[in-house]
């Protein structure tokens, strides 16, 4: 039941995506394009989305547990360390240069096109070598043993 309902919330959000242009870089670069020929419409999509997780999170988060899981799975830490800024550097000028986000892309790969390969090769690299480093450095600590 867990996949399937997996499979059934990933293809409606591949559709928002798809339906909503994030899918198509050339619109989400014009977004970014203020100087250019901005394309303000992905501001109703973004609005959207906040608003929707908004209320959602408010509503879902009262509830003892998930519908499928055991427990939510929240993040245990809430101060902005380097890691987090720099992951966001990241990812906000590979969305610039690219026009693709994660969430994105993945819906594009259907296309059949070449972008949304490289683009998921270039982020699959990017997580393996964050895991790498951080395993490094974890290791490196003073009085921790190999993690």
């Amino acid at each position: 039941m867990v996949v399937i309902s997996a499979l059934l919330i990933g293809l409606v959000f591949g559709a928002g995506i798809a339906l909503s242009g994030m899918a198509n870089p050339a619109k989400v670069l014009n977004f970014f394009d203020l100087a250019g020929n901005w394309d303000p419409s992905l501001i109703f999509v973004m609005g959207g989305a906040l608003a929707v997780t908004f209320v959602g999170y408010r509503l879902v988060l009262k509830r003892p547990g998930p519908l499928l899981g055991g427990r939510f799975h929240l993040p245990a830490r809430r101060d902005i360390d380097p890691g987090l800024v720099l992951g966001s550097a990241v990812f906000g000028i590979g969305w610039g240069i690219s026009g693709f986000c994660p969430g994105g892309v993945i819906p594009a790969l259907g296309l059949m096109r070449f972008e949304p390969v490289v683009f998921v090769a270039a982020m699959v690299t990017g997580i393996l070598l964050a895991r790498i480093l951080k395993r490094q450095d974890l290791s490196a600590a003073p009085g921790r043993q190999g993690v």
